[in-house]
């Protein structure tokens, strides 16, 4: 055979093992795309398991993503529920004690769940916060106005319940003695009988309230009375005698009611409305004990 031949015979045998590479066979088989990518059956099937498990977990992230926030959201949910029922309770206590003061509901008559608020009106600050800013708004408006030279102007002090706590009596006693060092008529009210007055004086003397005008406290005949026909016979008897009423402060609604009652009232929080000052005050005896 001519080189020639040779050569043609050659280039025959290489364009058939060629077309027989094409032919589909398993370990022959290939995927071109237009882009010229090759990739064998072999590649292209994990190239689709992997896929798959992309896909599975995914999938999988996206179900427990879900279960997750369900249950972020559930819990708060309870939280809010929470919130919201410890704030219903503060504010139907809030009512309560309004209407109480009003209508002279008995402190013992108070639910146990607005004591124990009132408990921690106090040992969260509460109390002691809006006592000071009352007693701000005391001191301003005394900042514009001045007793008359014949002293004759007064300022009535309702001393029941409001000297009983260590809170109450440091804040309360600032401003008693700045009015008192401005020349007001300074006279203090109080429910309680007559019989009380030396046990109330000396009392008042332990805690540092000196200088006031008067004491007024309760005869026989007036604790029969309520306590808001009481208050307002002895403000119009002062009236009477001449003396002008400025001011009354309190933190009981009976002493803030009828007439004669000045220019300016002031309502003092009232936190011993509860009657709960007993159990606070005892508990307080008992960390102080620890303590020391």
């Amino acid at each position: 055979m001519s080189a020639y031949g040779h050569q043609m015979e050659r280039e025959f045998s290489a364009q058939s093992l060629l077309s027989r590479g094409d032919t589909g066979t398993e370990m022959g088989s290939r995927y071109v795309s237009e882009s010229g990518f090759y990739m064998t059956s072999f590649a292209a099937t994990i190239f689709i398991a992997g896929l798959v498990t992309v896909g599975v977990l995914l999938v999988t992230s996206v179900v427990s993503l879900a279960v997750m926030l369900q249950s972020c959201e559930n819990k708060s949910k309870g939280v809010v529920a929470t919130i919201n029922k410890a704030n219903d309770n503060h504010h139907c206590c809030e009512i309560l004690a309004l209407h109480g003061e009003l209508n002279g509901l008995k402190p013992d008559n108070v639910p146990p769940l607005c004591r124990n608020l009132a408990v921690q009106y106090i040992e969260t600050g509460g109390y002691t916060r809006d006592l000071d800013f009352v007693m701000r708004m005391i001191e301003n408006f005394f900042d514009t106005v001045s007793p008359s030279k014949n002293r004759t102007d007064a300022v009535l002090i309702d001393i029941d319940n409001i000297l009983v706590s260590t809170p109450s009596v440091r804040r309360i006693l600032e401003s008693y003695t700045k009015l008192h060092s401005k020349g007001w008529l300074l006279i203090l009210l109080s429910r309680k009988h007559e019989k009380q007055r030396h046990v109330t004086t000396k009392h008042l003397n332990s805690i540092g309230f000196n200088g006031w005008s008067s004491l007024i406290m309760r005869s026989d005949l007036e604790m029969e009375m309520e306590t808001r026909e009481y208050f307002c016979r002895r403000r119009t008897e002062m009236k009477e005698q001449g003396n002008e009423i400025m001011s009354v402060i309190s933190s009981q609604m009976d002493a803030l009611m009828g007439l004669s009652l000045g220019i300016q009232l002031f309502k003092l929080p009232n936190h011993l409305y509860y009657n709960f000052e007993n159990n606070y005050e005892s508990r307080i005896h008992g960390l102080v004990q620890i303590e020391n």
